[in-house]
């Protein structure tokens, strides 16, 4: 029987959960929220992405591996914060948040969004934290595989982009980068030292925005998984009855930007929209609260855009990056296929 999967629940992995803001400054309540997630098995969260959803604010990026109450906002290009109101302790199975409008509103009625990663060489996720030298070199990494998408940010130090390589950006990845918290286009540039990761490092240049002297960086670092996460690309044909990309799961999230045009980046998932169309797109370069102009089918075995003529999805003749996560393997380690939505 061929193998389908090695990962038959990605919830042991990735997860999103939907939750509402309880802080009420008048009544003094809810100044934490202790975030469970909705996974099957205990999920000790080590990267969680958070966004209000209903109210434009910024993008909150935390980790395990920098700890709790350090922050960074894929929107901006700042520094790292020190906050102990905004994502304040790891669990065991979420993260508690605290009354910072970034994850808990004051008034009580606001919607967010977090999406979980566990680290782990199994599910192809690695968090790496470094000092910068100034000096090109290479940086270990614990995937066991080569990545197929790495962000890096300047922690401390100086103000520096989010700085994104993907394998699909273009025909020489290495010699390219995308920018998180910019809408532009792929540019040139050498910040990966024009060298392809492999199964145990990467390569970063003298460039400040990767490799400042003396400055801390974190890197994230992800490998598909076949059944659990796919980082490909496809070319936008401007209709609604769009291109169909096949990643071999029922995705739970989807992050799109176009490579050659300047347009923002766009998240999608299978809760905010627990039915198709999923509309409600998020951009990780914006503080904007969500819209609906990033239309997307999410199907068994992939997805199908339905956004026509869009430079953030699917302008025709643009091409386009994308990563994604699962909710459910197209089919199970047992050939058990899964339902479409």
């Amino acid at each position: 029987m061929a193998a389908y999967t090695t990962i038959d629940d990605p919830s042991l992995y990735f997860t999103l959960k939907l939750y509402t803001s309880t802080y009420s400054s008048g009544g003094g309540t809810g100044a934490t929220i202790n975030v469970t997630l909705d996974a099957t098995d205990d999920f000790a969260v080590d990267l969680v992405w958070i966004k209000c959803r209903s109210v434009g604010d910024n993008h909150l990026i935390a980790d395990r591996v920098r700890g709790a109450n350090k922050n960074l906002h894929s929107n901006t290009n700042d520094t790292e914060t020190t906050n102990t109101d905004e994502v304040t302790a790891f669990g065991d199975d979420g993260f508690t948040v605290g009354n910072n409008d970034t994850v808990n509103r004051d008034g009580a009625s606001s919607t967010y969004v977090a999406w979980c990663w566990k680290e782990s060489a199994t599910a192809g996720f690695d968090i790496v934290t470094a000092t910068g030298t100034g000096s090109a070199k290479t940086i270990s990494h614990s995937l066991s595989a080569v990545p197929h998408v790495i962000f890096s940010k300047e922690k401390t130090g100086s103000a520096n982009d989010w700085v994104v390589y993907h394998h699909k950006n273009t025909s020489a990845p290495e010699t390219d980068k995308l920018i998180l918290n910019e809408t532009n286009a792929t540019s040139d540039d050498s910040c990966w030292n024009d060298t392809s990761p492999t199964s145990s490092v990467f390569s970063v240049s003298s460039a400040s925005v990767v490799n400042r002297d003396s400055s801390t960086y974190v890197y994230y670092l992800w490998s598909e998984k076949q059944g659990f996460s796919k980082c490909g690309g496809y070319t936008g044909n401007g209709n609604a009855d769009g291109p169909f990309i096949y990643t071999g799961f029922r995705p739970a999230f989807v992050m799109t930007k176009a490579t050659n045009a300047s347009d923002d980046w766009s998240i999608a998932d299978n809760k905010r929209d627990p039915d198709n169309v999923a509309g409600q797109s998020l951009r990780p370069n914006s503080s904007s609260s969500e819209d609906s102009s990033a239309d997307i089918d999410i199907l068994s075995n992939g997805f199908k855009v339905r956004q026509a003529d869009s430079h953030r999805i699917n302008y025709d003749g643009d091409t386009f990056i994308y990563m994604a996560f699962a909710e459910a393997p197209f089919v199970n380690s047992n050939g058990v296929p899964c339902n479409a939505r």
